[in-house]
């Protein structure tokens, strides 16, 4: 993290062209091809409110006229520009590219702050979704003409980049570039599928963001694989010596949305207190680079590749947190022998955070999987209430408790 805090800058000393993306659809594999410096917003807002700080940028913004009920990483982000780009890690670069895809619908409106302020050029990604019933939500015949439509627009992504930057792209670049993000992917999946152990060797919340980030700052580069092939072999020998998170682990959990970062360490001692673990989460799947199941970039066709695989991880990320939650929780509930199953519902993330009452009802009738529906935000302090959340949190676990007692007895 303190390098690419470094390389950012540095980009703003020197006057470096720095692209905007965001960590579902960053198309970072284009983006170092042409040596660009990448600044993800999100998980600069996310750090300003695990630093304690986020509340300033907040109503920075608000009192510039934003809506208190829109995304708080907007807002947090607004409210940094608004200050000189000035983080508590340090100064931002200006945007001279941004680069936004439909993944989530506050994206477009994002970039489109970054262009008032900037003029700077924006490209928007615009990925099919869901228009059938086939596999991957492709109607039949459909995923060649929707490959083409993607292609097509990576290749003016390019054009766009060879303007900002002056640069020529470069094909055998762009597939060393995807054999870096296959080997990310294979030790990605790897380091999370090591949870299933029991003790859990680590914190699917409190590491689990640690992964996340590396995965989206340096995808496509040799770093991310050296820092996996080190976590990895890390948490094996936790394994080999038993060791967990907690000195008595007596819930496995699952963590379905993500954490209120403006209380980060709180939210998760919330739980531990109890001996309670995230054993995995959503937000490590649709946030954590998109990698599905068996995803693997194919670099005889790297173009046409990067496209499928965009159509397919847009799918996955889609279809986890907002279409099928129940499916994917379910499956990895029986796969990580989880307990009970923890449902954040964010109050500034709509996105995120509708229908989540619904899943948690379905799972505990028809597959019998305990549910504990809560409610906070992701950056802002001011819709944080500990006692409520606490009493809400102890229940929940009291009952646990009691539950697997008698399926004890």
């Amino acid at each position: 993290m303190d390098l690419w805090w470094q390389a950012m800058h540095e980009a703003d000393a020197a006057g470096q062209p720095t692209a905007y993306v965001f960590v579902m659809g960053s198309l970072n594999e284009i983006l170092r091809c042409f040596d660009l410096t990448i600044s993800y917003p999100e998980i600069t807002s996310l750090q300003t409110a695990v630093r304690g700080q986020s509340l300033t940028y907040l109503q920075a913004a608000e009192d510039y006229g934003y809506s208190p009920d829109i995304c708080g990483y907007v807002k947090a982000d607004v409210g940094l520009h608004l200050k000189g780009r000035a983080h508590p890690h340090g100064i931002i670069p200006r945007p001279s590219l941004v680069v936004a895809t439909n993944m989530c619908n506050t994206y477009i409106k994002w970039a489109e702050i970054w262009e008032q302020m900037y003029r700077c050029p924006v490209f928007v990604l615009d990925l099919p979704a869901w228009r059938g019933t086939g596999p991957n939500g492709v109607a039949s015949g459909a995923a060649e003409h929707d490959r083409r439509y993607v292609e097509a627009q990576l290749r003016e992504l390019i054009a766009l980049c060879e303007r900002v930057t002056g640069r020529r792209f470069d094909i055998d670049r762009l597939r060393e570039t995807l054999a870096e993000v296959n080997a990310l992917a294979a030790r990605y999946h790897g380091v999370l599928a090591l949870n299933r152990r029991r003790p859990a060797p680590f914190s699917a919340l409190r590491e689990g963001i640690v992964f996340q980030g590396i995965a989206n700052l340096y995808r496509g580069s040799p770093e991310a694989t050296r820092f996996f092939e080190a976590a990895q072999a890390e948490i094996e020998t936790r394994i080999r010596r038993g060791t967990g998170v907690l000195p008595r682990e007596r819930f496995r959990l699952l963590l379905s949305g993500t954490a209120c970062y403006a209380s980060f360490k709180r939210f998760a001692e919330l739980f531990e207190e109890w001996g309670a673990v995230f054993v995995h989460s959503t937000y490590l799947v649709f946030a954590g680079g998109g990698f599905r199941p068996g995803f693997a970039y194919d670099l005889s066709r790297p173009l046409e590749s990067l496209a499928e695989q965009l159509l397919a991880s847009a799918w996955h990320a889609f279809s986890i947190p907002m279409f099928y939650a129940q499916d994917w929780l379910a499956q990895t509930a029986r796969a990580w022998e989880v307990d009970g199953i923890c449902f954040h519902g964010v109050k500034s993330c709509r996105t995120t955070s509708t229908g989540l009452p619904d899943v948690r009802e379905w799972l505990r009738t028809q597959c019998d999987i305990p549910g504990l529906f809560i409610q906070s935000d992701l950056v802002d302090p001011r819709l944080w209430s500990d006692a409520q959340l606490k009493n809400r949190v102890d229940a929940f676990l009291e009952s646990l408790a009691a539950r697997l007692g008698a399926a004890e007895g």
